[in-house]
């Protein structure tokens, strides 16, 4: 089992910037992969950002340039610094961790962008 605390949510205007960071513990020894996805109203869940153990990033097209996921170490502590914030960047954010086929997942931060 892998438990994970997010902090760092909150309010911000458009054009704003977050830091998320989320915080794991228990078999993290087995972590391949940390990332964060996101769910607004009445939509899916979506991927938002992942990092590989290996260092390998991907991005959702929505945030390329503008959101860069990083590290301490995949086993720890993981990051999410959120740039230029639009209000379609209104969600639940969510930090996951993969241990080959079973995903973890946080409680979830709430992240609104309005003014």
């Amino acid at each position: 089992q892998v438990q994970l605390v997010e902090s760092g949510g909150g309010w911000v205007q458009p054009g704003g910037s977050l830091r998320l960071s989320c915080a794991a513990s228990g078999a993290i020894g087995r972590i391949s992969s940390r990332g964060w996805y996101r769910q607004a109203p009445g939509k899916k869940r979506e991927m938002v950002a992942v990092i590989a153990r290996g260092g390998g990033t991907r991005y959702v097209d929505s945030v390329k340039g503008r959101f860069t996921i990083s590290i301490e170490n995949i086993e720890t502590m993981v990051y999410l610094q959120m740039n230029n914030l639009k209000p379609e960047d209104t969600a639940v954010y969510y930090c996951n961790a993969a241990t080959g086929p079973t995903a973890y997942w946080g409680q979830g931060t709430q992240v609104t962008v309005s003014s």
